[in-house]
């Protein structure tokens, strides 16, 4: 078999990295070739990076995808889109689909129709029970020996509230290094919850939606992962009661891992004062006493990511009466600007450190194989480009997806994402989509030259 041709030759240059260091990045055959000052390469693409961060490809370990079934809120392909617009070049696509991705039928069609998209890399999630019902373990071998290999496993929209079901959950994946994904959220505390339970929902009417009924089934999950020797990770944590569990857990060894999203980083329970069903979400807005230290608990590591729950819903479900709205939020297009803001902007986080919790860690904890935190020369050419120094009023002109359910609208937020490169290949540059046609096309010639053959020997 002959040796490939370069077949996609990218330049970046002046570009700095997350320490500080400013250097240029040569992409050649979907990986970083070279790194260094004053690089030349004949050919290549040459993209100027002067006052911009190069930061690794984000990892969303979060995100609603909706396809199959409710392609009317989402696709893979427009999910996508919204992913690289973002920054993102790999995203975990959760399982309430219809079907239910609780077959390794259904997360390898999804893990097909993210190859066929190729705006980023979809890494399927499997559901952890039978049709999100709670009542018996879904194929859960099945799905990671299937193609999608699928290594994380969540119910996310309903918590596995069974404790003796999720024991066996938590043992089940033990054998292929798996990890469940718990949306923490015991059922009987929270019926017909619309808002987080305080003195805002008394004085607005409305149910309110408790503290511990999150902080008890975090509590309950730990002692079970560690009774077990498993891998936990805790969905969207959102109150400070939460983050003290999690602290005490794994100071006690255990092996639980937690995120956080970028609204509640930022955004708290006042604004539900407007009644506006962009700021519907589960779990919901809570006060700002836990965004404080939700904030210092990804500074110190107790909460390990930030993911978006990315959760696209059509016009009319938003569109109406707060108590008929449905909860979610778009977040892909805004999350590095918001964990700017939230969390750089005052010193909490450095360039690194984001780095880390929305690349290196998700990543890891994902098991996503091949990929970097770390630009250097050999690793796959996962990257984005940000203007750190760049401000805009967010608009829908920002949203690449097909939802608009977003909470950021008319707020001026830093930064902005100039270009996101998915296995060397350009998605985005100068802050726009690249076309579809052109990615596949690019992502096709990018396979085979990764794969060490030349385009004459895939079609002699």
């Amino acid at each position: 078999m002959s040796s490939s041709t370069p077949r996609e030759r990218t330049l970046i240059t002046g570009a700095t990295l997350a320490d500080g260091t400013r250097t240029d990045l040569l992409l050649e055959n979907g990986r970083i070739a070279e790194t260094g000052s004053g690089l030349s390469a004949a050919g290549a693409t040459v993209v100027d990076a002067d006052g911009l961060l190069a930061l690794p490809g984000l990892v969303d370990l979060h995100t609603h995808l909706r396809e199959p079934g409710y392609e009317q809120s989402e696709t893979v392909l427009t999910g996508s889109r919204a992913a690289a617009a973002g920054g993102f070049t790999s995203i975990f696509a959760m399982a309430n689909t219809s079907p239910v991705a609780d077959t390794a039928g259904v997360v390898e069609q999804v893990l097909s129709l993210g190859e066929q998209a190729a705006y980023a890399t979809v890494r399927p999630i499997g559901a952890v029970t039978v049709g999100l019902a709670g009542e018996k373990l879904a194929e859960l071998g099945a799905m990671a020996n299937s193609r999608a290999q699928v290594r994380v496993f969540s119910d996310d929209g309903f918590c596995v509230s069974d404790p003796l079901l999720m024991r066996r959950a938590l043992e089940y994946v033990k054998a292929f290094g798996g990890v469940i994904a718990q949306h923490a959220q015991e059922p009987k505390l929270t019926v017909g919850a619309q808002m987080n339970e305080g003195a805002l929902s008394g004085e607005l009417g409305l149910t309110g939606w408790p503290a511990v009924a999150e902080e008890s089934i975090i509590a309950r999950d730990v002692l079970l992962a560690e009774h077990v020797g498993s891998r936990l990770h805790v969905c969207h944590v959102s109150t400070a009661g939460s983050v003290d569990v999690i602290r005490w857990a794994k100071a006690r060894g255990i092996n639980v891992t937690a995120e956080v999203t970028p609204h509640h980083l930022l955004l708290t329970e006042e604004l539900v004062a407007s009644y506006d069903a962009r700021y519907k979400v589960n779990p919901p807005l809570r006060r700002r006493e836990d965004v404080e230290a939700l904030r210092a608990a990804l500074a110190d590591g107790t909460i390990d990511i930030v993911a978006t729950d990315h959760a696209p819903h059509p016009v009319e479900a938003k569109d109406c009466e707060w108590d008929a709205a449905a909860n979610g939020m778009v977040g892909l297009e805004s999350a590095l600007s918001v964990v700017h803001a939230s969390v750089v902007e005052n010193g909490l986080l450095d360039w690194n450190d984001v780095a880390r919790v929305l690349s290196g860690a998700p990543a890891r904890i994902g098991r996503l194989a091949g990929h970097s935190s770390v630009l250097e020369p050999g690793v796959i050419a996962d990257i984005v480009l940000y203007d750190p120094n760049a401000r805009r009023e967010f608009s829908t002109q920002n949203l690449a997806g097909k939802g608009v359910n977003s909470p950021y609208l008319a707020m001026t937020l830093p930064g902005r994402v100039e270009a996101t490169f998915r296995h060397g290949y350009a998605t985005v540059l100068g802050g726009e989509l690249v076309p579809a046609e052109q990615v596949a096309l690019a992502a096709a010639s990018n396979a085979i030259s990764m794969a060490g053959v030349s385009l004459a020997e895939v079609t002699a």
